[in-house]
């Protein structure tokens, strides 16, 4: 054999026996017998991500397992098989596969009430989370402990990779006031954490209502580390939710979703780059991205873009921006960029107010996304990043020290 050829497979053989690093809870839980069910009636609160590197449905893999049974299914924004589309509510069903009943934690109860949880010994979690606040499965989660705690119920979270790592936070902490669906907790925008490390952390830290705790057990995946993206994981990715289709698609969620309340710039959302772009049909692509790059912001780089959205802002009409490039991920300030779209934006064109052109509604939710409108109301005083910096990452040494004493992997 040729020495060429024998390297080309000894690198195809390393890159093959390394394509998954990770295992998730479920895999875990497969592998330990599913110990912590045995005997139990079992509900299940999941969507389309919860699956096994196989692809395999966590729905499945519980309702065909022996020793336990799996009685009830329970599904968060989008639904339990992801066939509804954001924020519409999802009404009772049976799932037609496996003739379990579903209950919608995304209709009129949000949290589930006894009757939903009747006969139930252990309600178990496994969905992927994309590891920014305002992102309503982790809302989900805190609710879902709150019922079991209410209930006497156990708690069992299967972990997953938090895809933005384990390493960046950002953002202030929400303010009380400001507590809602998309800022349930008062954590930070970008929290760094995997679900089982904030299902502890809000358990230990008695952040759920009342100061409740359940009883919490967390399977924890083995081989994640804080620095992984989630291509370094070797998992397969399975869309979230209709605009999260791909891994790095979370990485750009907290990058423009939190301007994406306004509904004034098209960030991407009803085109083929969701939370990638910003644009509007006032804007001077070139000019944008001439100014934005000469901000020499560390880690990412902005292109000109023009494009007519299907659907949602701008739907048909033809608006001119940027997109959005990392190159390199580990230092980009993934959620101040949209601050600094702004404020060139409001350099380029100041008679075009963002925040005057929006419904007073939509205030409201870019304040809550923010987790206070301290954010708001100094930023725009100057339209200057500097202003809001130090604010918007006032609480991140404090919130790492007391996070880290529930952190599972290193």
């Amino acid at each position: 054999m040729k020495p060429t050829l024998l390297i080309a497979l000894i690198i195809l053989y390393s890159i093959l026996a390394s394509a998954q690093s990770v295992q998730t809870g479920i895999e875990v839980l497969q592998e330990n017998n599913y110990k912590s069910l045995i005997g139990k009636r079992v509900g299940l609160i999941t969507n389309p991500t919860g699956v096994n590197s196989q692809l395999i449905s966590t729905i499945d893999i519980l309702f065909n397992a022996s020793d336990f049974e799996l009685v009830a299914l329970y599904g968060p924004e989008h639904g339990v098989r992801g066939d509804y589309s954001a924020g519409e509510h999802v009404e009772f069903f049976t799932d037609p596969k496996t003739q379990l009943p579903v209950y919608s934690l995304h209709g009129k109860n949000k949290k589930p009430n006894s009757e939903m949880l009747k006969g139930i010994d252990v309600l178990v979690y496994d969905i992927q989370d994309i590891g920014s606040r305002s992102y309503t499965y982790i809302s989900t989660l805190g609710l879902a402990m709150e019922a079991a705690a209410e209930n006497n119920i156990k708690m069992l979270v299967l972990d997953r990779p938090n895809p933005l790592g384990g390493e960046k936070m950002e953002g202030l902490i929400t303010e009380p006031e400001f507590t809602s669906f998309v800022s349930q907790f008062p954590i930070p925008y970008v929290h760094g954490l995997t679900v089982g490390e904030l299902a502890q952390f809000l358990n230990e830290e008695k952040l759920l209502t009342s100061g409740l705790m359940c009883d919490l057990e967390v399977v924890a995946m083995n081989g994640w580390k804080r620095s992984m993206t989630f291509e370094e994981t070797g998992l397969p990715w399975i869309m979230s939710s209709p605009h999260i289709p791909h891994a790095h698609s979370s990485y750009f969620y907290p990058v423009s979703g939190i301007l994406g309340e306004l509904y004034v710039y098209s960030i991407g959302v009803g085109y083929t780059l969701p939370f990638q772009l910003f644009a509007a049909e006032w804007i001077n692509a070139d000019s944008l991205a001439t100014n934005l790059n000469a901000l020499n912001i560390k880690g990412v780089t902005f292109r000109p873009v023009h494009f007519k959205p299907y659907y949602s802002v701008s739907k048909g009409k033809m608006v001119h921006g940027v997109q959005v490039h990392f190159t390199d991920y580990h230092k980009a300030p993934l959620s101040l960029l949209q601050f600094y779209v702004l404020q060139e934006s409001h350099k380029l064109w100041p008679e075009q107010n963002a925040f005057e052109l929006c419904a007073k509604s939509r205030l409201s939710m870019f304040d809550k996304v923010c987790g206070s409108d301290k954010i708001r109301l100094a930023f725009t005083k100057r339209w200057m990043v500097e202003d809001i910096k130090t604010m918007w990452y006032k609480d991140i040494k404090d919130f790492k020290s007391k996070a880290s004493q529930y952190f599972l992997y290193d």
